[in-house]
């Protein structure tokens, strides 16, 4: 389901810890990492579609979080032609997304990413707040720091993303960024 410019309804997922770390997870038999997301089906509500992609790919349950928030309109990215399928080439775009932040209120033992017979993910781990961002595909970095930004404002004790700039080594490698 696109929406008439060619962007696919979405929602992103920012899972933190109680030390405001961020859940990354790596896709399935590939060597790159991102936040869970998944499309809205039709007649679905964002909050719906949130939840059941968190246990589709992390196997958690809304009890084992808490909303903490949510991006107030949709944020874009678009995908590049080389990536889009050759029957959607022409009409689709992107995808257009609603970001939540949940914080785990259940434990690290209860993320299943075999919750399904599809799993998104082979790994995962607790990353810095702003790691992501430079670690995700380059198309996405631009939604994933305007998404991280914007959710911030529900966080208390989380650093800026300039003092996080700041605490990397000159050379920008950090333990946090998948190698």
């Amino acid at each position: 389901m696109l929406d008439r410019d060619g962007y696919r309804p979405n929602v992103g997922i920012v899972l933190i810890n109680a030390r405001n770390e961020v859940f990354w997870g790596k896709r399935v038999r590939e060597h790159s990492w991102q936040f869970p997301q998944g499309g809205i089906k039709p007649g679905e509500s964002p909050e719906a579609a949130m939840y059941r992609e968190l246990l589709e790919e992390v196997g958690l349950l809304p009890q084992h979080v808490k909303i903490l928030g949510r991006t107030r309109d949709w944020l874009r990215y678009d995908v590049p032609s080389n990536w889009v399928r050759r029957e959607w080439r022409g009409s689709y775009k992107g995808q257009k997304q609603i970001w939540f932040l949940l914080k785990l209120v259940g434990r690290d033992c209860d993320v299943c990413l075999r919750a399904t017979n599809h799993p998104e993910f082979d790994g995962w781990r607790w990353n810095r707040y702003w790691a992501p961002i430079d670690a995700v595909i380059e198309f996405k970095r631009d939604v994933y720091e305007r998404a991280l930004r914007e959710l911030s404002r529900f966080l208390k004790g989380v650093e800026s993303r300039e003092d996080y700039l700041t605490s990397l080594p000159g050379d920008r490698t950090d333990a946090d960024l998948p190698t």
